[in-house]
C-alpha cells in the first residue's frame, strides 16, 4: 500500500472517474459509508463523534469506472480552537475540488448542524443527499414524508435512502453517483484502496481503539504520532513492520487514564491496534505504544500543521 502517485493506464473511452466528497456533519456515519463502499477499512470509525480528524482518501475501481471517495472530518460549529479551524478547511478545500458531493444525514433528523453543512456546498457541484440508517426508523411510514421535507432543501442530483451500517442499497448509490462522474482514465491502479501511507494508517488504527475504548474518558485533546515505521523482510522472506507510536494528551492526569492500572489500558490498545495492522498491512508487526504530554498542542498552530492536520 504504497504512496503512489496518479498513473495514466489506457481505458476504455467511455471510462468514468472522479473525485466524491463525503461530508456531513459529526457521526453521521461517513467513515463507515466509505469503508463499506471501497469493501476494505481504511478511514476509522467509533460512536464518539469528530472520530475522523484527517481527510482520507478511499479509491474503488470497477470495469467501468473509477471513484475516489474522500472522507472528510465532521463540519465543526461548537468549538474553535486550532484543530477544529484545520478540520474545518479540510472539507470547505475538498469541496472546492471534487466532482460529485455525497451529503451524509441521518434518517428522520435533519437539524441546524445538517443545515450548517448545506450552506457550505457549493452550488455549481452535483449533491447526492445520502439518508443514511434508515435501518433504524421502526415506523418506516414515517420516511417518505421526510424525503419529500429534504426535497424542498436543495435541488439534489438524487436522493438515496441507504443503511451504511448494513451495506444496503449501496449498489443504487453508486449507480446514481456514477454517471456523474467525468470521462477520464483511472488517476490509480486497478488495486490500489488508498493514497494514504501505512505510516499514516497506522496512527488511525491506534486513535480509533483509543477512541473505542476510552469511552466518556476519551480526551479530546489526542493525537497519535508515528516516530519509527520500519519495514523489514524476516529470513524466510515474510515482511514485518517495526512501529513506535506515542500518544500525545494536554494533562498528566489525562496520561495515567489512558495507561490504565498497571498499564492493562494501552496494553489492550496496542494489542488491538497491532491485530488490526496485521490484517490491514498483510504482514508482521511489532508495535511499541506509550503516551507523552504536550500540553495545548491542540491551540498551536505550529503543532495542528506538524501533526498533519491541514
Amino acid at each position: 500500500m504504497s504512496e503512489e502517485t496518479m498513473i495514466e493506464p489506457t481505458a476504455p473511452s467511455d471510462f468514468r472517474c472522479g473525485f466524491v466528497a463525503i461530508v456531513g456533519r459529526p457521526n453521521v456515519g461517513k467513515s463507515t459509508l466509505m469503508n463499506q463502499l471501497i469493501g476494505q477499512k481504511i478511514s476509522i470509525t467509533s460512536k464518539k463523534a469528530q472520530t475522523t480528524r484527517h481527510r482520507v482518501t478511499g479509491i474503488y475501481t470497477s470495469e467501468t469506472a473509477q471513484f475516489v471517495f474522500v472522507d472528510t472530518p465532521g463540519f465543526q460549529t461548537k468549538y474553535r480552537n486550532a484543530l477544529n479551524q484545520a478540520m474545518n478547511r479540510s472539507v470547505t478545500t475538498t469541496l472546492a475540488d471534487v466532482n460529485v458531493i455525497l451529503f451524509v444525514i441521518e434518517a428522520g433528523r435533519f437539524g441546524a448542524a445538517d443545515q450548517e453543512v448545506l450552506k457550505l456546498l457549493p452550488k455549481q457541484t452535483p449533491v447526492v443527499l445520502v439518508i443514511n440508517k434508515v435501518d433504524e426508523i421502526t415506523d418506516k411510514a414515517t420516511l417518505l414524508p421526510f424525503l419529500s421535507s429534504m426535497a424542498q432543501q436543495r435541488d439534489f442530483a438524487a436522493i438515496v435512502p441507504i443503511s451504511a451500517q448494513k451495506a444496503q442499497k449501496l449498489d443504487v448509490l453508486m449507480q446514481a453517483v456514477e454517471p456523474m462522474l467525468p470521462q477520464s482514465v483511472p488517476f490509480y491502479e486497478e488495486d490500489q484502496i488508498t493514497d494514504r501511507n501505512e505510516r499514516f494508517l497506522a496512527a488511525e488504527i491506534i486513535r480509533e481503539k483509543i477512541f473505542r475504548l476510552m469511552g466518556d474518558e476519551l480526551p479530546y485533546a489526542m493525537t497519535v504520532e508515528i516516530e519509527k515505521f520500519v519495514e523489514e523482510e524476516t529470513k524466510d522472506g515474510r515482511e514485518l513492520r517495526h512501529i513506535h507510536a506515542a500518544v500525545l494528551v494536554d494533562r498528566d492526569s489525562q496520561k495515567a487514564i489512558l495507561i490504565g492500572k498497571n498499564g492493562e489500558k494501552l496494553k489492550r490498545i496496542a494489542s488491538e491496534a497491532r491485530q488490526d495492522m496485521e490484517k490491514l498491512f498483510e504482514a508482521k508487526v511489532f508495535l511499541e505504544v506509550w503516551v507523552k504530554v504536550k500540553s495545548g498542542w491542540a491551540d498551536d498552530t505550529r503543532l495542528v500543521r506538524q501533526f498533519g492536520y491541514e
